[in-house]
């Protein structure tokens, strides 16, 4: 795992505090273990882990004014001197403006400004301490630092609704440590905080003025083409070209045997149309893309493309032969990774801690597979749907703007679907309830849901859209809480609806916004599970430009049928690439689900075993026997949310290893300096008498 982390202290604790660490209050000198120091004297910086050497750069003007960025960034020297000079006033925005993925932090005197992204997958974190404020990108860290005891109650509504911002508010797992939304910036001005906003958000009372949806998908394109040149541009990272020998193996075999990727670049070739792109803009584009000559494959400059064949899940054959028709690229190499039972998600209940947790956990085997066959940076089309894709409660954003012409294909789309006349008519009326609904009620009906256990919702993809058509919807996983769980929640939920603007957001906006930072914290927590030595995985549709980008298309286009498809297609039109098979573009939802059910069957017993004193029973957040009874019913075939399930277990295997953790993520603590004590004790909850 890789993360910076710092802190701005008062002018009183400033003496404490230098480049050689800060004094902890037991006298000992703290540091972050495995660090290189970016800047000290009194607010010190530290790039901690296997960061590489083109991912750390820091840029002087003079001795109180430079600007450090850590990860991929488009930005040449002088634009980050420039873009250092403009901040000294102040101002935030333009340093997310590069193109790449990456954390900007500049220092101007005693006043230090960290920028997190739009999307949430490069999060900023911070924590009283010291008489003022510690920081990074990752909790943990922190966590260790403070001695955080786990929070609960930010546990709960990760359980209850997920999808929520006024639920997970800025808490996270761990007590007294604080998130940055996305789309805010962390500034600290000698010790004091405060957290800002450097993007507008769009808003019932100012109508945004209509975009051209052909300027708007040209903006998309330069967007998505210039995150993947930023990325083939950047210096190559070619470490430990040839592992060491091994009897009757080449380069290519040493490495795969010690799990570690091809140099060059990758791309995944099998999961949708986003990766697809990503695998023929990479391959397109001028330049070295692929292995180098005379290792890994042997390819010379192609690029590896990557298909997961899952021998255990059917129906993928379509999918599989257009990857191959792709593949047909001359600068492609091809490679096909065969998956088994022992890669279907819940095979494999092992692996490292991560930041926080999330369902991704219970399938991180699986990814580990098929990213071992990669390359040392790897392409993935992660994010493509969130950006992309209209969420249904969009369609009240429509009616909002008076653009009722513009639902007439998706409510026919979705009756087609059904095989029902009275489909219209249920969609408009949802989405006219919505349109009028302000955000406040919205919340109070997601508490009283809650406090009352009403999970039952609309089957089928006309169910799923009715069902979306809300300010806020229990999640998957609500329904096995206990009512003292779910209870909290509400209650949290009420106190934030009382604290609320009404009517001050798009309920379709807000929504994608919502949904957009859970799957970016997923992805987040999947990197780490799955982490391959020395690989890097790129996900260009979560960059800062190409999400802003996204948020330029017309409503009325995304909403459309097939839009995201659309919308590809026509970037790599535009970028020359105009053969594309049969079918291209063609949703996967289906081949997932199955993969979850089959591997729900086969670990069915392992589970049964997690659950039989599972920790979050321990806090009070669930009853072993009715997990029990939840998982014995998926795995012989009975409807339930698998989505609800794979929360529950990744939830409770991230506290097992969390407890089971040793040592700290600083030097000059003792060892019982950890996030949480070494067990979870039953807690009182907060509306219980006395607590």
């Amino acid at each position: 795992m890789r993360w910076l982390v710092g802190w701005s202290s008062t002018a009183a604790g400033a003496a404490g505090i230098g480049s050689a660490g800060a004094v902890g209050h037991d006298g000992e000198t703290l540091q972050p273990v495995g660090s290189q120091l970016l800047w000290g004297d009194p607010d010190p910086l530290w790039a901690v882990g296997d960061w590489r050497p083109d991912e750390v750069r820091v840029v002087h003007a003079d001795a109180q004014h430079r600007i450090a960025v850590l990860g991929i960034c488009g930005a040449t020297d002088e634009e980050l001197r420039r873009g250092l000079f403009t901040a000294r006033g102040g101002a935030v925005r333009h340093l997310t403006t590069w193109p790449g993925s990456y954390t900007a932090v500049v220092q101007a005197g005693r006043r230090i400004t960290v920028c997190g992204d739009l999307a949430g997958a490069r999060p900023v974190f911070y924590t009283p301490w010291a008489g003022g404020t510690a920081y990074a990108t990752a909790a943990l860290p922190l966590a260790d630092l403070v001695e955080a005891n786990l929070d609960f109650t930010h546990l709960a509504a990760l359980l209850a609704a997920p999808d929520v911002p006024a639920a997970l508010r800025d808490s996270t797992p761990y007590e007294g440590v604080r998130r940055i939304p996305p789309g805010h910036a962390l500034v600290l001005r000698a010790g004091a905080r405060e957290v800002a906003g450097y993007e507008p958000v769009a808003s019932l009372a100012v109508a945004a003025p209509p975009a051209d949806p052909g300027r708007a998908v040209d903006a998309v394109r330069d967007a998505l083409v210039e995150a993947v040149r930023t990325r083939l541009s950047a210096p190559r990272h070619v470490p430990d070209l040839d592992p060491g020998p091994v009897p009757g193996m080449g380069p290519a075999e040493r490495r795969a045997a010690r799990g570690m990727p091809v140099p060059g670049i990758g791309a995944d070739l099998s999961g949708g149309p986003a990766s697809g792109t990503l695998a023929l803009l990479a391959a397109g584009l001028p330049g070295r893309p692929g292995t180098l000559l005379g290792h890994g494959t042997g390819a010379g400059e192609r690029l590896l493309a990557v298909t997961f064949n899952d021998l255990a899940v059917t129906g993928r054959e379509a999918e599989l032969e257009r990857a191959g028709a792709l593949a047909a690229n001359p600068r492609l190499h091809h490679v096909v990774v065969t998956g088994d039972e022992e890669t279907l998600p819940y095979a494999d209940l092992e692996g490292p801690l991560t930041d926080e947790p999330g369902p991704s956990l219970v399938q991180a085997a699986r990814h580990r597979a098929r990213l071992a066959a990669g390359s040392a940076d790897h392409f993935t089309g992660h994010g493509a749907r969130q950006v992309l894709d209209a969420h249904p409660a969009r369609l009240a954003d429509l009616l909002v703007d008076r653009k009722r012409r513009h639902l007439v294909r998706p409510v026919a789309a979705l009756a087609r679907a059904d095989g029902s006349v009275m489909v219209p008519a249920r969609v408009y009326g949802a989405a006219r309830r919505l349109a009028r609904t302000p955000y406040r009620a919205g919340l109070e009906v997601l508490a009283e849901r809650l406090m009352r256990r009403r999970f039952d919702e609309p089957k089928g993809a006309v169910g799923a859209s009715l069902a979306a058509l809300s300010w806020a919807r229990p999640g998957p996983a609500a329904r096995w809480l206990t009512g003292e769980a779910l209870a909290e929640v509400s209650v949290l939920l009420q106190a934030e609806a009382d604290r609320s603007a009404t009517g001050a957001q798009r309920p379709g906006d807000y929504r994608a916004r919502a949904v957009l930072a859970r799957h970016a914290a997923d992805l987040r927590v999947l990197e780490q599970a799955a982490e391959i030595r020395s690989q890097r995985l790129h996900a260009p549709f979560l960059d800062n430009q190409v999400v802003r980008a996204c948020r330029d298309l017309p409503e009325a286009l995304r909403v459309q049928p097939g839009a995201r498809a659309a919308i590809l297609r026509t970037v790599l039109e535009g970028a020359g690439v105009t053969d594309l098979p049969p079918g291209w573009g063609a949703p996967s939802h289906a081949s997932s689900a199955a993969a979850a059910r089959a591997g729900l069957r086969a670990a069915a017993d392992p589970l049964l075993d997690l659950f039989a004193t599972p920790l979050l029973a321990d806090a009070g957040l669930v009853e072993a026997r009715v997990v029990r009874k939840a998982l014995r019913s998926a795995a012989a075939g009975e409807t339930l949310p698998l989505d609800g399930l794979a929360d529950l277990v990744s939830l409770e295997l991230w506290l097992r290893r969390l407890l089971a953790r040793r040592g700290t993520c600083w030097t000059g603590t003792p060892t019982r300096s950890r996030a949480v004590p070494s067990g979870i004790q039953p807690r009182r909850s907060a509306l219980t008498p006395g607590a």
